[in-house]
C-alpha cells in the first residue's frame, strides 16, 4: 500500500479546488491518500480588507512565516508529498512558510520526495525558487512541480486579482477576463493525478526523477523573468522599510504601507509601461537566452 500525503493552504478556495482535481484520478485500492490543509493559529481574512492585506507583505516578502496548527493524525511514513501552495508578494505564502520552517515539517518531508502543485498570477518563478531552498534544508527530493496560472495575464490581473481579494468577485467586467484559473485548466489537472497513480504503483518515485514530464506542467514566460527579479529587489527593501515604520496592524505601519502603495500606483502607470516597451525591444535580440532561462525554471517537469 502506497501512502500518499497532500498538503495545501487555501484562502479563497480556489487551490482547494485544484488540488481536489489534480488528485482526482490518484486515489486507488493500493494507494492511501491523506489530506490536510495547514490551518494558521490567527486565520487569515477573506475577502481582505486593503489594510490587513498590505499588512502581510514585509513578512511575506522577507518569508518570516507564521505560527500554524500542528497536523494531527498522520501516518508514520509517506511515499510521496503533494505540496501545494499559493503565491503572496512573490513568494510562498505566508502559512505555507511557517510550515515548512516547523519542527513537524522536519521529520514529514526529510528523504520524500515531492511534487509541488502551484496556482497563481503568472509570475511564480522565483517563489518556486525559494521553496525548492526550503525543500532543501528539510531534506526532501523535489521531483516535480506544477503550476497554473490566471486566465487573465500581464496588466489584466494588476486589476482583477486585487479585485478578487478585497472583493471576493471575481467575474468578468468591463474588458477585463475573470480572476483566477479557468475551470477547464482546474479539471485538466487531473492528468497529473492519474500519471501519479500509474508512477507509484511501478515504484518510479524511488528514482527521483521526474514523473509528469510531457504533461504541460508548467510553462515560463522568459519575457517575464526580468520584471520578476526586479520586482522581487524591490519588494524586499521596501518591505525592511515598512517594517521599520512598526509592527503589524500599528499605526505606523499603515503609514509605511500607504507610502509603498502610493509608489507602486505611480510605478504601474509610469515605469511599469515603459519597462514593457523597453523589454519587447531588448527581447527580440534575446531570444535564445529567454529559451535557456525558460528551460532551466520549468525543471524538473518542464512542458
Amino acid at each position: 500500500m502506497k501512502k500518499v500525503l497532500v498538503l495545501y493552504y487555501s484562502q479563497s478556495g480556489q487551490l482547494k479546488g485544484v488540488v481536489d482535481s489534480f488528485i482526482s484520478k490518484l486515489y486507488d485500492e493500493e494507494i492511501e491518500v491523506d489530506i490536510k490543509q495547514i490551518e494558521p493559529l490567527r486565520p487569515y481574512p477573506y475577502p481582505w480588507n486593503f489594510y490587513e492585506f498590505a499588512d502581510e507583505f514585509p513578512e511575506a516578502v522577507h518569508m518570516d512565516g507564521c505560527e500554524v496548527k500542528e497536523l494531527e493524525d498522520l501516518a508514520d511514513s509517506y511515499d510521496l508529498i503533494i505540496l501545494g501552495y499559493t503565491i503572496w508578494f512573490l513568494s510562498p505564502s505566508t502559512p505555507i512558510v511557517g510550515f515548512l520552517k516547523s519542527d513537524q515539517a522536519k521529520k514529514i518531508f526529510k528523504d520524500k520526495p515531492v511534487v509541488t502543485l502551484i496556482a497563481c498570477r503568472d509570475m511564480w518563478v522565483l517563489a518556486q525558487e525559494k521553496m525548492k531552498a526550503l525543500l532543501g534544508n528539510l531534506g526532501a527530493k523535489l521531483i516535480d512541480n506544477v503550476a497554473l496560472t490566471d486566465q487573465g495575464k500581464g496588466i489584466y490581473s494588476f486589476v482583477t486579482t486585487p479585485r478578487w481579494l478585497l472583493t471576493g468577485k471575481k467575474d468578468a467586467f468591463w474588458f477585463f477576463p475573470p480572476a483566477g484559473i479557468s475551470q477547464r485548466d482546474i479539471d485538466e489537472a487531473s492528468r497529473f493525478g492519474e500519471r501519479l497513480k500509474i508512477a507509484l504503483k511501478d515504484n518510479k518515485e524511488k528514482e527521483g526523477k521526474p514523473i509528469l514530464q510531457n504533461l504541460g506542467a508548467v510553462n515560463v514566460d522568459g519575457k517575464l523573468i526580468a520584471s520578476e527579479i526586479i520586482a522581487t529587489r524591490s519588494s524586499k527593501i521596501w518591505g525592511k522599510i515598512i517594517k521599520l515604520f512598526g509592527k503589524k496592524r500599528s499605526f505606523g505601519r499603515r503609514v509605511g504601507l500607504t507610502l509603498y502603495s502610493i509608489f507602486l500606483v505611480l510605478l504601474v502607470f509610469t515605469i511599469v509601461p515603459l519597462n514593457i516597451m523597453v523589454r519587447k525591444l531588448l527581447n527580440i535580440f534575446q531570444k535564445e537566452k529567454l529559451r535557456s532561462l525558460e528551460i532551466k525554471y520549468e525543471k524538473p517537469s518542464g512542458r
